[in-house]
């Protein structure tokens, strides 16, 4: 039997128990910053370096734009002053079966930009809004 890469375009988001279909995220990335350091009695003359803190990119989410459901927005407007809702949201890559493959596990999400949908006169496309999410954490897993 051949074995082949996952396929990425069945995957589904879960947030405060709500399924939500959407037609692209990108941002699921971590990365590291390089700490840099050399003392002064070190026989070498270059500088070590170290891992240091880590960096999670902001998640982009676009959907549909469907009438009266404003829930993008509805989130977005419950910030106050530095208090806003915060959601932890399940990102789930799936089989044909409909099973999780590959998870992406986002901690204390908040939106920090909606964006409508662009207008086109001569335009034959659906319309998109998009989400962009700034998180404190991303946990890939095997489920």
């Amino acid at each position: 039997m051949a074995t082949y890469p996952l396929t990425k375009f069945h995957f589904q988001v879960e947030w405060g128990g709500t399924r939500i279909g959407f037609t692209e995220i990108s941002g699921l990335d971590v990365s590291l910053d390089v700490i840099e350091y050399r003392d002064g009695a070190s026989p070498e003359y270059s500088k070590i370096k170290m891992p240091g803190m880590t960096k999670f990119s902001n998640i982009t989410l676009k959907r549909g734009t469907f009438l009266n459901d404003n829930e993008f927005y509805a989130w977005f407007n419950t910030v106050q002053m530095t208090a806003i809702e915060r959601r932890n949201i399940t990102i789930s890559l799936l089989n044909e079966n409909h099973e999780p493959v590959m998870v992406w596990k986002v901690k204390n999400a908040f939106p920090v930009k909606v964006q409508s949908t662009d207008l086109k006169a001569d335009g034959n496309e659906v319309a998109i809004e998009t989400l962009e999410l700034a998180h404190e954490g991303l946990i890939i897993a095997l489920p």
